[in-house]
């Protein structure tokens, strides 16, 4: 039932959090963020109640491969070493901790974070041993420095919520954070997304980001924070709050998964499986729950938590693409015009007319190269675009090579470009210089090309189109470009979005009876390729679906144009997602891509927004042209 766990007491300390739940969580107010700083104090809180005696420890995100431990900064000065010789701070009876600069020491350029483990909440049970609390510090500086550092940072369930969700891709627990050294970028913007949805400053989430364009889903946030309340506002790790939601927020999401031992570990479990358990998880707030406002009318679709954006130029935005610095191109079907946001969302481009000119005409598709050029397909012409970051549209569009009506485009290992063309059932290749590569007037052709849509190239140098007028799949050798083989079979039907997952098969996303259909290469490539999905992979969510991705552990993610929502598949085929998808406000959602950080992005054509699931997904490395050339095409950074 709902509201189904109670308080078991009230503290006469910030009794805000018990009775008549505030409007919104008053710890302290907010103050302008400090310079840059290497000592600072904080506050631990459980929902308004101050946590004493909490153990807080110093973590640095790792280094050493996923699934290795963070690194503890503390050292020996604090005076508190635990039983795994790792040092920490203490907090006090108000929930108080300092950290000094000759407490620790970091590597310049690495994501820190803090984790608070137990402690008493002061409700009159006693120390709750399942209390694990997190709050993302962010980049270490010259010597051993923090820049933009509230006067005092705030750990409670909110903060932990936003460091759970934002580095999600890289941790297996609270103290297990990791990727590699590839992986820098990614861990970076992952720890900036933490502070784009909520305050380390206030402990409150955010309604909007601080970019001014992105609206957060802070009432589910709230509610989130609430479900981790229920155990840690209780008399202890066995009391029926904790009890609950570590039974319902497992490993894997399921009963016999391995159990989290703390509620910091247990929101990352929740962002890993976020289709899992749901109502149960919701039934954990109760009615005195101390992050307001909350979800309180309906059971959510999901635990996903997804950022909506505006601005920037968007207008009938159809296809989207990631770049080495985790900026994101949209194209602007409606405007003549392409869109770039910052890896938090921030629009880079003019908020009414986007990146126009250049050729730029009711764009389609898009895809960027090895040296961060854009390329951009357009609607009913016989051109393609191309835009330089640096200094904008470089000329006014490219010609011949047999373009009519280009659709889907892709860049090869070797920096050319690839584009289907829809109107003469042939494909075109370009030069990184805009120089056609294939016949003028035809472009190339056979493979049972017909209405030709989207594109890929795989890591064997094999260009690979979707047939959306046959129903069928075509394969060229991106060396010569001629024709090798035609599939058929696996639940094609009117073939709409492609992508190659880690170990070289080829996905498709089916218009026409709303499945996936995955295919594997065959030796020799003259062979036709092998079906591997039977009659296709259906169930998660999909309904006519659209755009397709592949992330950094071989999931495959479908946007559903009718459906509304997102739809995830192992790489086996089987539905994560349930019924119903991962929604968000996703709106005629068409295009997708993932990010090194693990977001997945979303081009929202029915409400022109550009819609960002955060650590939804595996990183991946990006633009999708270097992870080719560099043969780590669907592979975890």
């Amino acid at each position: 039932m709902r509201y189904a766990w109670i308080l078991s007491a009230c503290s006469t300390v910030l009794i805000a959090g018990c009775g008549m739940a505030p409007s919104h969580n008053p710890i302290v107010p907010s103050d302008p963020a400090a310079p840059s700083v290497s000592s600072f104090s904080g506050l631990v809180h459980g929902g308004q109640q101050p946590i004493n005696g909490s153990f807080v420890y110093l973590y640095e995100v790792g280094t050493g491969g996923f699934g290795t431990s963070s690194t503890s900064l503390l050292n020996s000065s604090t005076g508190n070493e635990d039983s795994n010789h790792n040092w920490f701070v203490l907090t006090n009876a108000s929930g108080f901790f300092s950290i000094t600069s000759t407490n620790y020491t970091c590597d310049v350029g690495d994501q820190v974070y803090l984790y608070s483990a137990g402690g008493n909440p002061q409700i009159g049970g006693g120390a709750n041993t399942g209390i694990g609390l997190m709050a993302v510090l962010g980049t270490c500086g010259a010597g051993n420095s923090f820049t933009n550092l509230p006067p005092t940072v705030q750990m409670n369930e909110i903060t932990t919520v936003a460091a759970a969700y934002a580095l999600a891709p890289f941790a297996t627990d609270a103290t297990h954070m990791s990727g590699d050294t590839g992986a820098s970028a990614g861990m970076a913007n992952a720890a900036a997304s933490a502070t784009n949805i909520a305050s380390i400053g206030t402990g409150q989430a955010f309604a909007t980001t601080p970019g001014g364009n992105g609206a957060v889903p802070q009432t589910e946030i709230n509610t989130l924070a609430n479900i981790l309340a229920a155990c840690i506002n209780s008399s202890g790790s066995t009391s029926a709050g904790c009890t609950s939601l570590f039974a319902n927020a497992t490993i894997d999401g399921t009963p016999g998964g391995t159990k989290p031992a703390e509620t910091a570990t247990a929101a990352i479990y929740i962002a890993h499986n976020p289709g899992a358990n749901v109502t149960t998880l919701w039934d954990l707030e109760t009615s005195t729950a101390p992050f307001q406002p909350s979800l309180t009318s309906s059971t959510p679709n999901d635990w996903t938590i997804s950022v909506a954006y505006s601005g920037g130029g968007l207008a009938g935005p159809t296809d989207v693409a990631v770049d080495a610095s985790g900026n994101v191109w949209v194209t602007n079907n409606n405007n003549n015009s392409i869109g770039k946001f910052s890896t938090l969302g921030a629009a880079l481009s003019p908020p009414i007319t986007g990146f126009a000119g250049g050729g730029v005409t009711s764009p389609n598709s898009l895809a960027i190269d090895q040296a961060g050029m854009v390329w951009i397909t357009n609607q009913n012409t016989l051109t393609i675009s191309e835009y330089n970051p640096s200094s904008g549209f470089v000329g006014s569009g490219f010609t011949g090579g047999g373009l009519n009506n280009p659709w889907g485009i892709a860049v090869d290992a070797s920096g050319n470009i690839w584009v289907a063309n829809l109107n003469n059932n042939s494909i075109s290749e370009f030069n990184a210089s805009g120089t056609p590569l294939s016949p003028n007037t035809t472009g190339d052709t056979g493979a049972g090309l017909n209405d030709p849509i989207a594109i890929a190239v795989d890591t064997a140098g094999d260009v690979w189109v979707a047939n959306h007028g046959a129903s069928t799949i075509s394969e060229f050798s991106s060396t010569t470009g001629l024709p090798l083989s035609t599939g058929t079979g696996g639940g094609l039907d009117f073939p709409l979005g492609v992508g190659i997952d880690h170990s070289g098969d080829i996905w498709f996303a089916n218009e026409g009876n709303s499945v996936v259909s995955k295919f594997s290469p065959s030796t020799p490539p003259t062979t036709p390729p092998t079906a591997l999905s039977g009659s296709g992979f259906a169930g998660g969510g999909l309904s006519v679906p659209y755009g397709l991705a592949v992330d950094g552990v071989g999931n495959i993610w479908v946007t559903n144009f009718s459906g509304a929502c997102i739809s995830e598949f192992s790489p086996s085929g089987t539905a994560i997602t349930s019924g119903t998808g991962y929604k968000g406000t996703a709106n005629e959602p068409e295009g997708i891509a993932i990010d090194q950080s693990g977001n997945v992005w979303v081009a929202n054509d029915g409400n022109n927004s550009l819609l960002e699931f955060i650590g939804a997904a595996a990183p991946v490395v990006t633009p999708l042209s270097v992870a080719l050339k560099n043969n780590e095409l669907g592979v975890r950074p």
